[in-house]
């Protein structure tokens, strides 16, 4: 059975899930980094759903093929706000999670790097769809920091290549038509399987394979919570859905579950 609400008695019973569970997995999306001052995509003020043109920027065909399309693309990299972004409560309450010792994994479907700064171990993170902060050369693959592509881009670079090799640079992040690290989706899988507890937090649950996750958790036997501010295709197959702003429910939740 589902329960979905926002009270705190349902939080005070999934925090008693957070204290029982052996091996808790949490999934973020981009929900969790709208109170960092960074928009989602798909939500109701969304980016892409407010301009479904810049969807393009994040389809690899297009960007590939496109030179406009890419100096545009940069343009939004120079004026991100996950530049300026600080972590969220949310953010925050996760590292806390982990260093109460209930989470095991963090995957997260967000490229802007706030889990790190909230204090969020390396170890224990998986950014799956990889990073904003690095830059990468689709010929060569050399990487490195994305300020020093975004210092070009400022010099009056609009498009700028690859110093080793000439090659088209993107962000180290995985586009529409990219393959995601094979590595990283064997371990994200793997936590998958192995978790007794699953949260889905700030997710619409709608892009694969990360979206198979808590389906393969469900399958292994774990419970499924999801906090979100709208509904998911996964909503009837959750244990307890929390119905909100994440900045809003994470904390105390957290905090009922290591009090």
């Amino acid at each position: 059975m589902t329960f979905t609400a926002a009270t705190a008695e349902l939080r005070d019973e999934v925090a008693a899930w957070l204290r029982g569970a052996a091996r808790t997995v949490v999934l973020t999306g981009a929900g969790i980094s709208t109170d960092s001052g960074i928009p989602d995509f798909r939500g109701p003020q969304g980016i892409w759903t407010k301009n479904p043109e810049a969807e393009k920027r994040a389809d690899i065909s297009h960007y590939v093929t496109d030179p406009q399309l890419r100096r545009d693309a940069w343009q939004a990299r120079a004026t991100h706000p996950g530049l300026l972004a600080r972590p969220s409560a949310g953010h925050l309450a996760l590292a806390r999670l982990e260093q109460a010792g209930r989470l095991d994994t963090l995957i997260t479907q967000n490229i802007d790097g706030l889990h790190l700064d909230a204090g969020s171990s390396p170890g224990r993170l998986i950014e799956i769809h990889g990073t904003m902060r690095e830059f990468a050369c689709l010929a060569c693959g050399a990487r490195g920091p994305m300020s020093e592509a975004l210092d070009r881009v400022r010099g009056g670079e609009a498009d700028p290549a690859c110093t080793e090799c000439g090659g088209i640079l993107k962000s180290a992040t995985i586009s529409f038509g990219q393959q995601l690290d094979p590595e990283l989706v064997a371990w994200a899988m793997a936590a998958a399987r192995e978790a007794d507890l699953f949260l889905a937090i700030g997710t619409s649950l709608t892009v694969h394979p990360v979206a198979d996750l808590p389906v393969r958790a469900l399958a292994a036997g774990a419970r499924l919570v999801i906090l979100n501010a709208q509904a998911t295709p996964l909503d009837v197959q959750a244990n307890a859905v929390l119905r909100g702003q994440i900045g809003e429910l994470l904390p105390p939740l957290v905090e009922a579950a290591i009090a």
